[in-house]
């Protein structure tokens, strides 16, 4: 694309500076763009001592001798879960709201840091009596409900190591995950309420262990769904007899700041699955800094509701760590935004007076459909700050999302990261900024960003080019869960040289004229849906898995709704008996996703065709099928094997 298209693609003339009341009380000020370019390491040292407690202060800031290796304040010692809990209670805040729960039937708890600190407490003693120790795995299934906090705060108190698995994913993509971090414990529950109806999870659990070879020694079961559940004796326990057995006191001892606290995966079922690991006091210190700056977080007076479920980054940092590091106030919502009708998540905010409000674009993209009476009949007064997360936001949801729910007035951060990135990079801070839509805007204090060609040389405005990040920051990974070599190759080795290391993203991005960075998104083959990342190939490979199949190309297609949607093309094998139509075999094979993967990786669509578009190497072409998928006008098919093919399938799908 030309410097030209470019920026007459990125033009936005709409700016919204903050209101000189909000700027006044604004907690975020210029002074913090000043301290970091003035001295990075110091300015992250600051943040270090003001926004987590040491058990035992640090004396070095970065150590990048192993690089990209990092190790950050590693001399220091800290205790997560004491920084998320003990410490407010002890400052005087322990009747402070923590969380107010929702759960999708209507039940609601409301807990304070004193209670859920208790809470934590006898689950870090019961978790030791069951042999987790520091270093241990323990998975973690669980819908959104207050024992996923407890649970994963227990394990960090205990200096273990959580991995929290989507409730969404399947039995298959569970098994996976806990194979490869050797979990010992696995924390589920015996259902979880969504879309009106009670979702199992204890039975995915037993799918996932059921060949007998796991590393599995227990398995804790949360009661939630009141639905029979199979029992393991000796094995399964019940979450809530055993909290009941233990002490209700557990002192928090101090680790150093470099023991790991999670592992998040990001692959799927094919192949071995990606955990990105991330470690203890330079993740505090970013998710708690940034989700005091990004958000204006007053923790005396605002409600904060994060969108995200627990299983995802975001539900990490910015539902769990950030905000309780903070002491903020928070709202926790188990169900879907339309159970049991369509102003649901309205309804919530005007019950507890949420002031601060983070979701997805394709959360506001589906709310606009439905149209503004509904968010109009509720009172929406109470928010003040709005957030996006997950993808880029177009303009009109940018628009749309500030004048129906934030009156015209809230401020909205649009935030660029990633489970790799642990915190918030990239993103308006909204006392300061002037704001634009569409636009994630400019990098935080003390992170730095760079747009590079393919060659690695800096592109200016108003070219696009690869992001990368050039500067280690506290956040970020420290690397992919026992393959050191696959992180090297992932992150690293596309534009480092000469001792010098940059971090590719992965993703493809813009600095407009007003020096604002636009995220045009992936660069590579995985999708973007809903704010999930998704790989083709572990589509691919899923539906090549089902017995009909005998070849499968995957693509992600624009989509108002989700950003983009998994569209596939299937070459069904010549012998297959099970269908006798392509709708069959679509519906047959969309369930078959479904079961192996997980519902958010369901493809919108499957063609069933004779071939696909292959070079006389024999990669498939899948820009000219996202061309077919997105209805554009086919690309250049002059490398292809069989110029031909693409007609007939595009003939065919007419």
């Amino acid at each position: 694309m030309s410097a030209h298209s470019i920026e007459s693609l990125f033009t936005e003339t709409r700016h919204f500076p903050p209101s000189p009341e909000f700027a006044a009380d604004a907690v975020a000020g210029p002074e913090l763009y000043e301290a970091a370019k003035a001295d990075r390491l110091g300015f992250w040292a600051d943040r270090a001592r003001e926004y987590v407690h040491w058990h035992e202060p640090f004396t070095q800031t970065l150590d990048w001798s192993n690089a990209p290796f990092a190790r950050w304040f590693a001399d220091g010692k800290l205790n997560v879960a004491y920084n998320c809990l003990d410490r407010h209670v002890l400052a005087g805040n322990g009747d402070r709201i923590a969380i107010h729960w929702e759960g999708e039937p209507g039940d609601s708890r409301s807990i304070s840091y004193a209670e859920l600190t208790a809470e934590v407490k006898r689950a870090a003693n019961a978790l030791a009596a069951l042999g987790i120790g520091q270093g241990d795995r323990v998975a973690i299934y669980l819908p959104v409900i207050p024992e996923a906090v407890v649970a994963m705060l227990a394990v960090a108190r205990l200096g273990a190591v959580h991995s929290v698995v989507f409730g969404g994913f399947s039995a298959e993509s569970l098994r996976s995950r806990i194979d490869d971090a050797a979990a010992k414990v696995v924390i589920t529950a015996d259902g979880g309420w969504r879309k009106g109806k009670v979702f199992p999870l204890k039975t995915a659990v037993d799918a996932a262990l059921a060949s007998g070879d796991s590393t599995v020694e227990h398995v804790l079961v949360v009661k939630r769904g009141e639905n029979d559940v199979e029992w393991k004796h000796g094995r399964d326990l019940w979450w809530h007899e055993e909290v009941a057995k233990v002490e209700a006191e557990h002192e928090a001892e101090a680790f150093e700041a470099e023991n790991p606290l999670f592992i998040l995966y990001t692959s799927g079922t094919t192949g071995r699955p990606k955990g990105i690991l991330h470690t203890s006091g330079g993740y505090l210190t970013q998710t708690a800094f940034t989700h005091k700056n990004v958000f204006d977080l007053h923790p005396e007076t605002d409600v904060y509701w994060c969108t995200a479920d627990v299983g995802w980054i975001t539900g990490h940092s910015y539902v769990v760590y950030g905000p309780l590091a903070n002491g903020a106030t928070q709202v926790l919502y188990e169900g879907t935004p339309d159970t049991p009708h369509p102003g649901r998540w309205w309804e919530i905010i005007q019950k507890y007076g949420v002031s601060i409000f983070y979701t997805a674009p394709t959360a506001i993209r589906s709310f606009m459909k439905l149209g503004r009476e509904i968010p109009k009949s509720f009172d929406l007064s109470s928010l003040r700050v709005l957030g996006s997360v997950g993808e880029p936001i177009n303009p009109e949801a940018w628009i749309w999302y500030r004048e129906i729910i934030g009156s015209g007035v809230a401020p909205i951060v649009d935030t660029w990261w990633q489970t790799e990135t642990g915190g918030i990079m990239i993103s308006a801070l909204p006392g300061i900024t002037t704001l634009k839509p569409g636009s994630a805007q400019v990098p935080i204090p003390g992170i730095k960003i760079d747009i590079l060609d393919d060659e690695g040389t800096r592109v200016d405005p108003p070219q696009g080019g690869l992001l990368v990040v050039s500067e280690p920051w506290p956040a970020m990974l420290r690397g992919i869960w026992g393959d050191p070599d696959r992180y090297l190759e992932t992150y690293w080795s596309r534009f480092s040289k000469d001792g010098v290391w940059k971090y590719f993203a992965g993703d493809g991005a813009h600095v407009d004229k007003d020096g604002d960075i636009v995220l045009l998104g992936r660069v590579d083959d995985v999708m973007n849906v809903s704010g999930h990342r998704l790989s083709t190939q572990e589509i691919e490979s899923a539906l090549v898995s089902h017995h009909m199949v005998a070849e499968a190309a995957v693509v992600g297609a624009a989509d108002e709704a989700t950003g983009q949607a998994v569209v596939a093309f299937v070459i069904l094998k010549a012998n297959q008996k099970d269908v006798e139509t392509a709708e069959e075999a679509s519906t047959v094979l969309r369930a078959h996703v479904a079961s192996a993967i997980g519902a958010i990786a369901r493809p919108r669509e499957i063609f069933v065709v004779a071939e696909l578009p292959k070079t006389r190497s024999g990669k498939i072409m899948r820009r000219l099928l996202q061309d077919v998928a997105e209805g554009r006008e086919i690309g250049d098919t002059t490398t292809l094997a069989d110029t031909s093919v693409m007609q007939i399938i595009s003939d065919k799908l007419q």
